[in-house]
């Protein structure tokens, strides 16, 4: 059984001695290893940052806002470090997955209870859709979870080793089993984009479970793919990859990488002066980033 959030080792002599580089854009990160989120300019400079233990999922907001969670809730912060919004789960539960919604609501991915809820303003619980899992343990039920603009929910089920979208019923509608299945991302053509955490693997599924894309551990030359968390989709067709260093591996490859459709790596993050291990990533380029900024309308 696969094993996500064991706590990161110290990074090797030979991968301190690497040269910084920068993504060349200008993004937000969640830094599980080192406990915080950041602001990054295309420089690589960091602009500013928040304590989050246990970060994984970050989102700007239209008021210029930071939406982010952290391992046993949700926060909204402003730049200068001010919270205006925050939602608390119980101290058994995990929170490792949040989204905007219209008219302030935010979606909130709750492990223990394993429940998607919607959560208003005033932290009332506005909707609940309780989700089906055979795994009692509170840390390896849920990782990715996102709204989809038919009003159903794409979740990744980590032990259960499988993707699944249910409709707001929570009645599951659609679903592909991997691996350590950490994320599904719901693509404009239909297709969903699958990070497989530890099963070092990114997948593009169609609707029937056929495989019509794929990165593999070692596809990448200098870039393994070790713990694949999030994952985004550009639209000129380039892909994301927060590559998780996690489970033996702080910094031994780059944070994140950005590879076009035909598997050559266009950019990437990798710093082991400025990141530990990073899961989660909204880029803030003008084009923007046709996952993320369809999820924000």
């Amino acid at each position: 059984m696969c094993h996500a959030g064991r706590s990161p080792v110290a990074c090797s002599g030979a991968a301190q001695g690497v040269e910084p580089k920068a993504l060349g854009r200008a993004y937000l990160c969640a830094d599980y290893g080192a406990g915080k989120v950041l602001l990054v300019n295309k420089e690589g400079k960091i602009e500013w940052e928040a304590k989050a233990p246990g970060a994984q999922d970050i989102w700007l907001l239209p008021n210029g806002n930071i939406l982010f969670t952290h391992v046993k809730g949700v926060k909204e912060m402003t730049r200068d470090n001010k919270v205006v919004w925050e939602y608390k789960t119980a101290p058994a539960n995990e929170v490792h997955a949040c989204q905007p919604l219209p008219d302030g609501v935010v979606m909130v991915a709750e492990s223990g209870p394993c429940r998607i809820i919607e959560v208003g303003r005033d932290c009332k619980v506005l909707k609940e859709v309780k989700l089906t899992t055979n795994c009692k343990n509170t840390h390896g039920q849920m990782r990715g979870a996102r709204k989809l603009a038919n009003g159903h929910y794409i979740v990744g089920q980590y032990s259960d080793a499988v993707v699944r979208e249910y409709d707001a019923d929570g009645k599951i509608v659609w679903e592909f089993k991997h691996k350590c299945a950490f994320a599904g991302i719901r693509l404009p053509n239909g297709n969903t984009l699958v990070a497989t955490g530890d099963a070092h693997r990114v997948v593009e599924v169609d609707l029937k479970g056929e495989v019509v894309w794929e990165i593999n551990e070692n596809d990448l030359p200098g870039n393994p793919l070790r713990f694949v968390a999030g994952l985004e989709r550009l639209p000129n067709g380039n892909t994301v990859i927060c590559n998780w260093g996690g489970h033996g591996h702080v910094g031994q490859q780059p944070q994140i990488v950005e590879v076009s459709r035909d598997k050559k790596v266009v950019a990437e993050l990798y710093d082991n002066k400025q990141f530990r291990t990073i899961p989660g990533v909204f880029l803030l380029d003008a084009e923007g980033d046709v996952t993320k900024c369809e999820r924000l309308r």
